[in-house]
C-alpha cells in the first residue's frame, strides 16, 4: 500500500465553496486537489492500491481529515473540478469520528498527529526533505506513507520525527507537491511495484 499525507494549513473545512474558485476563497484546496489527482490517476485507469490523507486545518472547523481510498474509489474524474465537488460533497456531511461520504471517501475530525498515529501503525513513514536521503537509492518496502515538508509547522515536523521516518529527497531542487507525489509513484512504478 502506498500512503500519501498532504496537509492544507489553510484549506477550507466548509463546503460552502464554489467551484468556480478553488484557487482563491478554499485556502489554496486547488494544491491538494492536483496530489489527489496525481496519486491515482493512470492512463485508462486508477491506483487501487493508493490512500491520501488530506488534513485540512483552515477554517471554519479544523481538523477535518479526508481518506481517499484507491480500491473503493468511484465517481473520482481526471478533472479539478469533479474531484472538488467530491470534496465539497463529503464537508457538507455532519462528520463524526470517520464517515464514508461516498465509495472510497471517508471524512473524519482526525487531526495530523490521529493520521500519523494510525498510519505508523501498518506504514513506514517517509518524510520528503531537501536535504535526506536521494529517493533512488532507498529500497522501498511494501507498505509506505509519504509525507511533503512543504508547509510543516515546527510542532508537525516535531510530530513526524517522532516516527522516526527516513528522510528521502526527490530531486536537486524543490518541486511542486503534485509532481512530488507523481516522482515517487514513479520510482516505486520502476521498480516493479505496480500501484
Amino acid at each position: 500500500m502506498r500512503r500519501f499525507i498532504v496537509v492544507g494549513h489553510r484549506a477550507t473545512t466548509s463546503g460552502a465553496f464554489k467551484l468556480d474558485d478553488l484557487s482563491g476563497s478554499t485556502g489554496r484546496l486547488d494544491v491538494l486537489l492536483c496530489c489527489i489527482n496525481s496519486s491515482f490517476f493512470l492512463s485508462h485507469d486508477i491506483r487501487r492500491e493508493v490512500e491520501v490523507h488530506l488534513i485540512l486545518l483552515g477554517l471554519p472547523s479544523p481538523p477535518k481529515t479526508l481518506r481517499f481510498v484507491g480500491s473503493e474509489l468511484k465517481y473520482l474524474n481526471p478533472d479539478e473540478r469533479s474531484t472538488g465537488a467530491l470534496v465539497r460533497n463529503a464537508l457538507m456531511q455532519k462528520i463524526d469520528v470517520e464517515d464514508r461520504c461516498s465509495p472510497g471517501i471517508y471524512a473524519s475530525n482526525r487531526s495530523y498527529k490521529d493520521v500519523l498515529s494510525i498510519v505508523s501503525k501498518e506504514s513506514q513513514m517517509i518524510y520528503l526533505k531537501e536535504d535526506g536521503t536521494d529517493i533512488r537509492e532507498f529500497d522501498f518496502p511494501e507498505d509506505v506513507a509519504f509525507g511533503d515538508d512543504q508547509d510543516l509547522t515546527p510542532e508537525e515536523e516535531e510530530t513526524l520525527m517522532d516516527y522516526r521516518p527516513r528522510k528521502l529527497k526527490i530531486g536537486p531542487i524543490s518541486y511542486h507537491a503534485d509532481h512530488c507525489v507523481t516522482i515517487v509513484n514513479n520510482e516505486i512504478d520502476r521498480r516493479g511495484r505496480l500501484a
